[in-house]
């Protein structure tokens, strides 16, 4: 029986992705690249350096990959703390707090850095509601691999066959399925073109979910 929910953030919790694309395009542009919408939808729910080593390489560019992570971090940190209008995807509030009060332990395991994590979790007044977070950019391996959701797992006191995960990327679904765990697909048209047909669930809205409907899962 699933005992543990664990939730992406980024195109999860908050519709983050755009924000990262316009980021990203820029540093593109000014790098003089072309990474088309497509090539960098692949990057989608896999670590900043995941992604900037992979850019490099692929375009042939001289950088640091760790000063272009600080800069596309700093960015994105400017635009979070000045954000006065920042919201939760639809629906998935509701979800959470309805998952918590059905005593499900809830995990948060993002790739993105913890600073990130706990910023979001205070805008939107979660904190008390997961038992723990997982940042993807203190471990050793990036989504595809499980480390991420097997480190939730162990956090929870659960088994993988007793965890869910709920993703909106290629990348995540293929690393909860790698974990042994259950996946819920969230097909978020902001995360790109996103092929979730690994998942065991594939929603178009956090209104099709319940406590009751994960329990059967």
């Amino acid at each position: 029986m699933i005992q543990t929910v664990i939730f992406d953030m980024d195109g999860v919790i908050i519709d983050s992705e755009p924000v990262y694309f316009k980021i990203d395009k820029e540093m593109f542009e000014e790098l003089n690249i072309a990474v088309s919408f497509e090539e960098h939808s692949t990057y989608v729910g896999t670590s900043s350096q995941n992604m900037w080593d992979a850019i490099i390489k692929k375009h042939g560019i001289p950088g640091d990959p760790g000063k272009l992570m600080r800069k596309e971090y700093n960015l994105y940190m400017d635009y979070l703390v000045n954000a006065n209008d920042l919201q939760p995807i639809d629906g998935v509030m509701e979800l959470i707090n309805g998952l918590h009060e059905n005593n499900f332990k809830l995990i948060l395991a993002s790739s993105s850095r913890m600073e990130i994590i706990d910023i979001i979790l205070k805008k939107f007044k979660l904190s008390d509601l997961f038992i723990a977070k997982v940042s993807g950019s203190e471990l050793a391996h990036s989504k595809p691999h499980p480390e991420i959701f097997l480190r939730s797992a162990q956090l929870a006191g659960s088994e993988p066959k007793e965890c869910i995960v709920i993703e909106d990327s290629k990348n995540g679904v293929a690393a909860a399925k790698a974990a042994g765990m259950k996946c819920i697909g969230f097909l978020n048209p902001s995360s790109g073109h996103q092929n979730l047909k690994d998942a065991d669930r594939v929603i178009q809205s956090f209104k099709e979910l319940n406590a009751d409907l994960i329990k059967k899962l």
